[in-house]
């Protein structure tokens, strides 16, 4: 009678073409930091990237714009809104802390009712109140 023979490997799970997962030998590679921008920071500077696209008439309009990124008109439209607010509304926007991947509590929905408003002062008791909200 022959005694079994065990071999012993590090293995790690990897996806790899057609999201098919794949064995790979060794450790897992250090992956990168799980933090990221939220998602409202992303729209606010891809609506400031757009509007110089078409200030500099590399793009006729936010229409244009729309059919090139794959959006609706709709969607474009709420999307270049972010630019109506504040100045300072803005630049808080695009320097909020990295999430941890989770949803963040700030999104681009919930400062929907603040853009129409002309004031900045009225937008920035609003946003306050959103703020507000966040923290408790």
């Amino acid at each position: 009678m022959s005694a079994g023979l065990t071999v012993t490997k590090r293995v790690h799970f990897r996806r790899g073409p057609g999201r098919k997962k794949t064995l790979r030998e060794g450790r897992l590679p250090e992956t990168r930091s799980l933090t990221r921008v939220p998602r409202v920071s992303r729209l606010m500077a891809l609506a400031i990237r757009m509007q110089e696209l078409v200030d500099a008439g590399e793009v006729e309009d936010y229409a244009e714009l729309a059919r090139l990124a794959h959006v609706t008109r709709a969607r474009m439209t709420q999307i270049m809104n972010l630019l109506l607010l504040a100045p300072d509304i803005q630049e808080e926007l695009l320097f909020l802390p990295e999430t941890d991947g989770r949803c963040c509590r700030i999104t681009e929905r919930r400062l929907r009712p603040i853009t129409p408003t002309a004031d900045w002062n009225k937008q920035r008791r609003l946003w306050e109140r959103i703020r507000s909200t966040l923290s408790q």
